[in-house]
C-alpha cells in the first residue's frame, strides 16, 4: 500500500506517495517570494506553506491515483527546520489522517536526505559514509541501518549552503545563491584569491564556514565596489573552491579512519558541479563507489521523506493527536 509524504521544512511546499522504494509522485512547489529578502523570512514561508499545502498533496495523489482510503500511512517532516513551517505540515497530515485513523510517521528531515539512497531505481545498502550539506545543515553521517545514522561531523556555524547564499548576496547574485554563483565561478580564476579553509589543522570531522564568509565581507570592502563588480567571476571561484575544499577535507579525513565501502551525497549543495567533480575523483582515488541521487532529490522533497518513513516507526490513531515539530535536531 502507498505512503502519502509531506514535507514542508523550510520554503518548499512538497507532497509525494511512494509505493516501497517506488515514487509514484513527487510534486515541489517553491516560494519564490523569498528572493526580494535576500532569504527565508520563517513567518512568510508558514502564510505560503498555509496556501499551498493542500494544492501540492492534491496534486501529488492525483499524479499517483490514489486516494486518502488507500495509503498505508501518512510521513510529515517533524523537524528540524522553520518551527512555523512545520507545524503547517504536521498540522495538515494530523488532519487528513485521524478522520481514517490512519496511522502517522513523523519523519527527520536529516535522515530523509540519507534515505534518499533507498529509493529506485537505484538503491544502495548501508553501510556507507553521507556527507550531507545544504542552506541549514552540513553533517557528516556514518550510515550503518535503514534506520539512523551518527553524526561523525556537523559545522560549528553556519552551514556550507548559508555561507553560499551569503557570498552570493554580497556579490549581487540574490537568493537562492548557489547555482548563480556556480555559474558565474566558471568564468573566474579560482587561484586570483587566497581564502582561508578554516580548521584545517584541525584533526576532527567537524565544519566552520563563518570565517571563510567574514574573510569575504572584509575583502570586498577593501577593494571597493567598482572593484567587485569586475573581479566578481574571481570572487566566486575562490570562494566555491574553498567551501568544496574543506568539505572533500573532512570527507577524506573519514575515510581515513574508517573503512566506508560507498559515499553518498546529500542536501542542495550535493547538486553542486565542482564538488560532485572533486568528491567523484576522491572516490576514484580511493577505489570505492560514489552514490549521487538525481538533482532533483538533493533539495527538499517529500520522496526522501517517504523513503525515510518506510524505516520509521509508525504511530498508531490516535497517539499521533499530540504529537509536536521539533525546530532542532534530536540528536544520535
Amino acid at each position: 500500500m502507498p505512503i502519502l509524504a509531506i514535507e514542508t521544512s523550510c520554503d518548499d511546499t512538497c507532497a509525494a506517495v511512494l509505493e516501497g522504494g517506488r515514487i509514484l509522485s513527487n510534486v515541489i512547489s517553491s516560494q519564490g517570494i523569498h528572493e526580494q529578502f535576500g532569504g527565508v523570512v520563517p513567518e512568510v514561508a508558514s502564510r505560503h506553506h498555509l496556501e499551498l499545502t493542500g494544492p501540492v498533496i492534491n496534486q501529488a495523489m492525483s499524479e499517483a491515483e490514489v486516494a486518502i482510503a488507500d495509503l498505508e500511512a501518512i510521513a510529515v517532516t517533524a523537524g528540524p527546520g522553520l518551527i512555523g513551517a512545520l507545524l503547517v505540515g504536521l498540522s495538515t497530515a494530523k488532519a487528513m489522517a485521524l478522520p481514517g485513523r490512519i496511522p502517522l510517521i513523523p519523519t527527520d528531515h536529516l535522515q530523509g536526505h540519507v534515505a534518499a539512497n533507498f529509493l529506485e531505481s537505484d538503491p544502495v545498502e548501508p553501510p556507507f559514509l553521507c556527507l550531507i550539506a545544504s542552506g541549514g545543515h552540513t553533517i557528516l553521517a556514518g550510515v550503518r541501518d535503514h534506520q539512523g545514522f551518527e553524526t561523525l561531523g556537523q559545522t560549528l556555524d553556519d552551514a556550507a549552503g548559508e555561507a553560499i547564499d551569503k557570498a552570493a548576496r554580497l556579490l549581487g547574485l540574490g537568493y537562492p545563491g548557489g547555482p548563480a554563483l556556480e555559474r558565474l565561478a566558471r568564468d573566474g580564476d579560482l587561484d586570483a584569491f587566497s581564502f582561508p579553509v578554516a580548521m584545517s589543522r584541525d584533526p576532527g570531522l567537524d565544519f566552520s564556514f563563518s570565517g571563510l564568509k567574514t574573510a569575504l565581507v572584509y575583502l570586498c570592502r577593501d577593494m571597493g565596489e567598482s572593484a567587485v563588480s569586475e573581479r566578481r567571476a574571481d570572487l566566486a571561484a575562490g570562494f566555491q573552491h574553498a567551501v568544496v575544499d574543506q568539505l572533500v577535507s573532512r570527507v577524506r579525513r573519514a575515510l581515513d579512519r574508517d573503512d566506508w565501502p560507498l559515499l553518498a551525497l546529500g542536501g542542495g549543495v550535493a547538486a553542486n558541479g565542482p564538488l560532485r567533480d572533486a568528491v567523484a575523483a576522491l572516490c576514484d582515488e580511493r577505489g570505492i563507489p560514489l552514490k549521487l541521487v538525481p538533482k532533483e532529490l538533493c533539495t527538499d522533497n517529500a520522496a526522501m521523506i517517504g523513503s525515510a518513513a518506510r524505516y520509521a516507526e509508525k504511530i498508531p490513531f490516535p497517539e499521533y493527536a499530540g504529537f509536536d515539530a521539533f525546530a532542532r535536531g534530536a540528536g544520535r
